[in-house]
């Protein structure tokens, strides 16, 4: 008897190692989503409706938050409540220009202010000490302060 509780004892254990070994590599392998860059309030200069699509963002507000062209963001209408997707293009250097394209067009009116928001997927443990970039331009000009 007493050896039959040794054995079972050393299975238990084993499996409980297997348990905690295949736990691990699964919370390891977890991909989650975080919010990378954050464009926060600035004003919509221009609406295009006869245009592909996209927002186009003047480029130093792209370097300042880390933004690149054809990046998916995310755009939330703080005056009306639209919350839609869709992709960055490129705009002048200093131009202040936050142009919706398309049919992102109909989304806003001129003067709107917006937020806009890139996400990255990374492992879940980098996930909770990754620094993302939030940047609060002038809401009048759309440049940086």
């Amino acid at each position: 008897v007493k050896c039959f509780f040794g054995l079972f004892s050393w299975f238990f254990y084993q499996s409980l190692a297997l348990c905690r070994l295949l736990l691990n590599t699964y919370i390891c392998a977890m991909q989650i989503e975080v919010m990378k860059s954050k464009l926060h309030c600035v004003s919509v200069t221009q609406a295009e409706l006869d245009y592909i699509g996209s927002v186009t963002i003047d480029e130093d507000l792209m370097d300042a938050a880390n933004l690149i062209e054809n990046e998916k963001v995310h755009i939330l209408n703080k005056n009306n409540g639209e919350r839609f997707i869709t992709y960055v293009i490129k705009s002048d250097r200093g131009s202040g220009v936050i142009c919706l394209n398309g049919p992102a067009a109909k989304k806003v009116s001129l003067g709107d202010v917006v937020i806009i928001i890139s996400y990255a997927t990374m492992d879940f443990e980098a996930a909770k000490t990754f620094v993302p970039w939030v940047i609060f331009p002038d809401t009048k000009t759309n440049r940086l302060k």
